[in-house]
């Protein structure tokens, strides 16, 4: 496996030129699923899309396909060159990845068609993107989606375990997210919709920054939106409360591959691996490695593979 490289020039003036191949001219529909040699895997340039890429080249290494990993932290740019099949395989999150297709197939104001069902959420998103020429493959245990956390000391004080605790405690809750928190459904709304929960104020300070955590920890705020692999909740004293009514979409960890190149059962059979022990617990622990140990992806991934036992040293 080769080093990460720059987004070449060439892939950058396509991508930022097009939305990709039509649906009339691609022709990868009806292709037979093809079973490219040298793959590039593409990464979106953050921590844990990263460490998935890694291990997606590890996989395929070990199933004796050559890989290089493409840093490309755009998805209006790695959507299209996955497409043109100028990168093969992404690692990707199913609700989030639907509704992304759904609104460029028909438009921003396009109702969302992810779900927290996964079913309905992986059908909807096979149904986008098959005509474009891509295969979704099968979601494994691990999925990264919006979540809310407080002290734990506050938890046992109260005795929180989910969300629903929290409506009924009937607590008034300052939360610590985005602005926009106060207009999407997964966020406030669907906080006190759902749960029943007293939001009196968002203070926006981000998605699970320091500063979003920094004031839950000293009480300024009782909860923050982050998500379910944020892997510096124990630093700040922060746990989880469980989304037990489902507030929050599908967004499971995802291969998409272009069917033309990489569509073949074998890429299929070597990233389909990592689901059977790739766990929400073990990618947080996974980002830790890296976020906070300061490892480098690639170290961490082997390392973990290693441990599972799905490459050889």
């Amino acid at each position: 496996m080769r080093a990460r490289f720059a987004l070449p020039a060439a892939l950058l003036a396509l991508t930022a030129c097009t939305t990709g191949p039509t649906l009339e001219t691609q022709g990868a529909v009806t292709a037979p699923p093809g079973d490219s040699k040298h793959l590039t895997i593409g990464t979106a340039g953050f921590t844990e899309s990263d460490l998935l890429a890694q291990m997606y080249a590890l996989l395929l290494g070990q199933a004796g396909y050559s890989t290089k990993i493409l840093s490309v932290t755009n998805r209006e740019l790695y959507e299209p060159a996955l497409e043109a099949g100028q990168i093969d395989v992404v690692p990707e999150y199913a609700a989030t990845f639907a509704d992304w297709l759904n609104a460029k197939a028909h438009g921003p104001d396009a109702e969302p068609v992810g779900s927290p069902d996964l079913a309905t959420t992986m059908k909807a998103l096979r149904a986008l993107a098959t005509p474009r020429g891509l295969t979704v493959l099968d979601p494994g245990r691990a999925v990264d989606q919006n979540a809310f956390a407080v002290t734990a000391a506050y938890a046992r004080q109260h005795q929180l375990k989910t969300l629903s605790d929290l409506g009924a405690a009937k607590l008034p809750v300052r939360l610590a997210a985005g602005d926009e928190c106060v207009q999407r459904p997964y966020c406030e709304p669907g906080l006190k919709k759902t749960y029943g929960i007293d939001i009196t104020a968002v203070d926006p300070k981000g998605v699970g920054t320091t500063q979003s955590k920094q004031a839950v920890q000293n009480g300024r705020d009782q909860m923050v939106l982050t998500t379910t692999t944020d892997a510096t909740l124990d630093a700040f004293g922060l746990v989880l409360l469980a989304d037990d009514r489902h507030l929050q979409n599908a967004d499971y960890i995802v291969p998409v591959v272009n069917r033309s190149r990489a569509g073949s059962e074998g890429v299929t059979r070597a990233l389909g691996a990592l689901n059977a022990v790739l766990t929400t617990a073990d990618l947080a622990s996974l980002n830790q490695q890296v976020d906070s140990w300061r490892r480098l992806p690639k170290d961490v991934a082997r390392n973990y593979l290693l441990s599972k036992g799905l490459v050889k040293a």
